[in-house]
């Protein structure tokens, strides 16, 4: 705490009183050094607190410092005790655990599940097998799901739209390739070599053991006349006459009912019905012989050939969109489900540019 400095004054002398130099020298010499004295003193009392202050800084700081090394040091050893759980986790030495549990018990766990898995393998193995001895690979044992037949047609085109220009081949060109393609398996001499000539309007049925191979009736190529493309190699593109295939899926012992071959008829599906003038159908029937039924199964039916109609557009208008609807007509055949436009049918359009 600072000290009240008391205040020096040079003396006064009454009027008239006479004094020496010398001592007047002497009193302001005193009284330099009273001054001198009082501002060092004052220095001493201004520079004693900052340095206080410095000091508890520094205090402060090494506090600090400290404080955070022991945090480092405490989080390495958190993380390193971590570890250490960790690792006498998966392997206590001492105690010849792993995982909590000695050899033993892992031997007893092992022992257990293996026989559970292995009972368990056992009953699903005894299961299949007893399901597959009420099964044959030859013949469905459920068919229900899949009548009425379903259609399909060739050439393929992208979302059943037959669009293409007749004076400019690009456009139409790939429809050929696409029934060319489709139509070497009916090749004349590939069906006299593999298949047999059966009597047409007749079923034919194969007696025999059911892992037997059946023998085929042949549809040849030729059967399709100028669909073709025997005659006419471009399928009637070329003039904006197309020929569309139709095909019906093939059904494990599917037999048209009441003897009558299912026939296929198409038409305008929406417009004016004179848009599509003239359709020419081969075979002229329009139908599918019965022949060609039943059907006995890939494994045994290997040579197989589906029977095909050909419808040919010769007379339809041309520069405009048409649609049209190919049906299947005959006993038991369903042409009118809403859900499902290939059973029994097959919607597609015509879009012929000149």
């Amino acid at each position: 705490m600072r000290r009240q400095l008391r205040s020096r004054r040079a003396p006064a002398f009454p009027y008239g009183y006479r004094y020496r130099l010398d001592d007047q020298d002497e009193v302001n010499q005193n009284y330099l050094a009273d001054e001198e004295e009082e501002a060092e003193e004052e220095a001493r009392v201004m520079v004693v607190p900052n340095l206080k202050e410095e000091e508890e800084e520094e205090e402060e700081k090494e506090k600090e410092e400290k404080e955070e090394e022991s945090q480092g040091q405490e989080t390495s050893n958190a993380w390193w005790q971590k570890l250490h759980i960790v690792n006498e986790y998966l392997w206590d030495p001492e105690k010849r655990m792993s995982l909590a549990r000695t050899g033993q018990s892992w031997s007893l766990i092992l022992v257990i599940y293996f026989f559970f898995y292995a009972s368990l393998a056992a009953v699903i193995t005894l299961c299949m097998y007893t399901l597959f001895l009420t099964i044959t690979p030859y013949m469905p044992t459920f068919t229900e799901r899949v009548k009425p037949p379903g259609v399909m047609i060739r050439p393929f085109a992208h979302s059943l739209n037959f669009n293409f220009n007749v004076s400019e081949p690009d456009t139409w060109q790939h429809y050929v390739i696409s029934l060319n393609g489709f139509l070497q398996g009916y090749n004349d001499s590939l069906q006299e070599e593999m298949n047999v000539d059966c009597p047409p309007g007749q079923y034919f049925i194969q007696d025999g053991d059911e892992d037997e191979d059946k023998k085929a009736c042949q549809f040849k190529r030729s059967f399709l006349k100028n669909c073709s493309g025997l005659e006419d190699p471009t399928f009637g593109y070329s003039t904006g006459q197309p020929c569309i295939l139709l095909k019906m899926n093939r059904i494990v012992g599917f037999r048209p009912e009441l003897g009558d071959p299912v026939k296929v008829s198409c038409k305008v599906q929406r417009g004016d019905e004179n848009d599509i003038r003239s359709i020419n159908y081969y075979p002229e029937s329009a139908s599918f012989d019965l022949r060609y039924y039943p059907y006995y199964g890939k494994l045994t039916h290997v040579n197989y050939t589906s029977p095909l109609v050909a419808m040919h557009f010769t007379d339809v208008v041309k520069n405009q969109a048409v649609p049209v609807q190919c049906q299947l007509k005959g006993k038991g055949i369903i042409n009118d489900v809403i859900n499902d436009r290939f059973v029994g049918r097959v919607i597609f359009t015509l879009n012929i540019e000149t």
